[in-house]
């Protein structure tokens, strides 16, 4: 079976190709003006690797899982869909106003961010659901059409639909969006009981504003290269990766559109925890430095953790997604000077075109690859295997931008801007590791990007992590974790009660609904009975709090008698672990918001078998040495360079060192060592911290 997972990027378009127990790597520049175009001519690379022309591989192809930034540079870009919104008489300015927080609250020049919905696009209509569900007015028809037809002549192409109370009585916004459909058929209709049927208005309305906002531009993509693809005969699946780590089918997508706006990211944290697996671990951080972004993330017992109060361009989304941070810094970040003389990196970035300096592209502003050249971690010669070259002089005349106002060598300039991009990514990691009450310590690093392992040690210097994985296949990380995910389909019902007065059958009822959909989705898509998995979760809080605790059940939990106790007593625990404190002593009632489910279906996997382990020395595969920079000492030194692709398991390697593989090389620095493990990936840890690797990594050290 041939698959292929395909993960495009804001510099690189990412391809894993799986057949059978073997797997190649490819990466071509992406096309921001057209995504899709990238996408086939990564398609049309592989396929003249294989002797083959794009119309006779294609066919051959038996699954395709893609993931696509579309919808969140859409959002970032304020290129999305012309959106309209129609909601209750009295909240029309919910959308601007927002929760009534200031972000910063001591910055009297931060404003809001701009609602992608104006306010002569969010048209009020009569009619009021209360808090329980009751009908308090009646739903003024004639105005829903009234609104419909006065945003269709306004030129809107997506239509969403957001009244109050809508999650405890949908009655009045399915009748809006029978009118909507009836009146502008044409139109992308996005329902907030449909999107996010849950309480809290302005999590509600922001995301099915985003839904709406995104869905028309996706749906043409999707479209698009469907369109592509089926003209070069291809006929097996496609799936698409979502934000909470799963896969879905196009038209799934195409439909809750907002799903995807962290579609690109989202398989890391998946591919990380099967690369700690294998050594017996279940909790581990992954890192992804790609050309434009460092993306960071946590996995706890085995699953990635997963947040419904995320964020994207400062607008809340409120869907179920992995709890990844995502700065700007990536191979491509701008170092700048601040106008108090200060270096900072990012977040701009010079992107895939004209890309950093040294590629010769036009780009003339220095960046993290041109830093990384000058230091001596790149080949110029061997970058991208030799595709793309990279010119040492552009690099340099780049970063005598920063290095003359500053005094300094260009070397010296690249130095600081290694140093500031690798402090920010620190800085990242802290956001998904201390924030959430994690000692970033206990945990081993999967390191993945193109350009991550060239910075990992500094990374874990600076966190004090004693070791990390590089897996031979982490410049396309995310592509290859596509083809190791689940179909996923996230459910969420507000049950707002005491928990000591909540009604055990009204609870099992509510599950038993969410399971059945669930199921009846799953099944729809092909996947058998005894491969679905179902993980419900509760939305807890003490009484009088305002911020609650998701926190995850099993089924026989919550059904048929539910153990409302047990659960009372996880969630003290878990609420002292998160804030340092619980109020089960003072029998503070608890208060139950909303209840989750995830319905998985269980997909074939791509298996690796272990290697055979070979002898400590790696000088077989030694290709050279290179004047690099060492950042412990703060001096250049000639350090030896390893060709990463003849590395075997056992090989050891001290640092400093380089090893170096066609699409990305490892930096081992002065304080750390590394050696090859059993599945091939680059197991990179102070030398001082044997202790610290797990027994599976230490026997191939003795």
């Amino acid at each position: 079976m041939l698959r292929i997972g395909i993960d495009v990027g804001g510099t690189f378009t990412d391809f894993l190709v799986q057949e059978g127990d073997g797997s190649s790597i490819f990466k071509v520049l992406s096309t921001p003006g057209d995504p899709s175009i990238g996408l086939i001519n990564g398609l049309e690379e592989i396929a003249k690797t294989r002797g083959m022309s794009l119309e006779a591989f294609v066919p051959t192809i038996d699954i395709i899982v893609h993931g696509t930034t579309v919808t969140t540079n859409a959002v970032l870009t304020g290129n999305g869909a012309r959106t309209g919104l129609i909601t209750t008489e009295g909240v029309r300015d919910a959308l601007e106003m927002r929760r009534g927080i200031r972000e910063e609250q001591y910055n009297n020049r931060y404003t809001n961010v701009p609602p992608l919905v104006p306010r002569r696009r969010r048209l009020p209509v009569k009619g009021r659901i209360g808090p329980r569900g009751e009908v308090l007015e009646d739903l003024d028809r004639q105005a829903i059409t009234a609104a419909v037809r006065r945003l269709k002549d306004d030129g809107v192409e997506a239509l969403a639909i957001c009244l109050m109370n809508a999650f405890a009585n949908p009655s009045h916004e399915q009748a809006a969006a029978e009118i909507a459909a009836e009146e502008h058929p044409e139109a992308y209709l996005s329902v907030s009981t449909k999107v996010l049927p849950a309480v809290r208005f302005y999590d509600r309305v922001s995301t099915t504003a985003l839904n709406a906002y995104a869905g028309p531009i996706l749906r043409r993509y999707i479209e698009a290269l469907l369109k592509r693809l089926g003209a070069q005969g291809f006929a097996g699946v496609l799936l698409i990766m979502q934000s909470n780590g799963g896969v879905t089918t196009p038209v799934a997508a195409r439909d809750l559109a907002a799903m995807t706006l962290l579609s690109g990211p989202a398989a890391g944290p998946g591919a990380g925890a099967g690369h700690v697996a294998v050594h017996g671990l279940r909790d581990s951080i992954t890192v992804d430095m790609g050309g434009t972004s460092f993306d960071t993330a946590m996995v706890l017992d085995g699953k990635p953790i997963t947040v419904t109060d995320g964020e994207i361009d400062r607008r809340r989304l409120a869907l179920p997604m992995l709890g990844i941070v995502t700065i700007g810094a990536g191979g491509g970040s701008v170092g700048w000077l601040d106008e108090g003389g200060l270096l900072r990196v990012g977040p701009q970035s010079a992107g895939a075109d004209p890309g950093p300096a040294c590629y010769g592209r036009g780009g003339d502003r220095p960046t993290c690859t041109d830093a990384d050249l000058l230091l001596g971690y790149l080949d110029p010669a061997f970058f991208a295997g030799g595709k793309l070259p990279l010119n040492i002089k552009a690099a340099q005349g780049a970063m005598a931008s920063l290095a003359g106002p500053l005094g300094i060598t260009a070397e010296e300039a690249a130095a600081g801007v290694y140093r500031v991009i690798n402090n920010n990514m620190a800085s990242g990691v802290r956001e998904v590791t201390v924030k959430r009450g994690h000692d970033p310590r206990d945990f081993p690093v999967v390191v993945a990007g193109g350009a991550g392992p060239l910075h990992a040690c500094m990374i874990c210097r600076e966190l004090e992590i004693p070791f990390f994985l590089v897996p031979r296949e982490s410049s396309i990380f995310c592509a290859a974790g596509m083809l190791a995910t689940d179909l996923k389909h996230d459910y969420v019902r507000s049950l707002i009660c005491r928990w000591d007065q909540l009604d055990p059958e009204h609870l099992c009822a509510t599950v038993d609904e969410m399971v059945t959909e669930g199921r009846s989705v799953l099944e729809g898509e092909g996947i058998p009975v005894d491969r679905v998995r179902l993980e419900p979760a509760l939305d807890l809080r003490y009484v009088k709090q305002y911020h609650e605790v998701t926190l995850p059940a099993t089924l026989d939990e919550v059904t048929g008698p539910p153990r409302l106790k047990a659960i009372a007593s996880r969630f003290h625990a878990e609420h002292d672990r998160l804030y340092g404190y619980s109020l089960e002593k003072e029998g503070t009632p608890l208060e139950l918001i909303n209840v989750r489910l995830s319905a998985v279906g269980i997909t074939d996997k791509p298996t690796s078998a272990a290697g055979e382990r070979a002898g400590a020395d790696p000088s077989a595969s030694l290709k050279g040495r290179r004047r690099a920079y060492v950042p412990e000492t703060g001096l250049f030194a000639d350090v030896p360079v390893y060709d990463g692709h003849t590395l075997e398991p056992g090989n050891r390697i001290s640092g400093p060192a380089l090893v170096e593989q066609v699409n990305t090389t490892l930096f081992i620095s002065g304080d750390f060592d590394a050696v090859v493990d059993l599945h091939g990936a680059f197991v990179t840890y102070l030398r001082d911290r044997i202790d610290a690797l797990p027994e599976t990594v230490r026997t191939l050290l003795e």
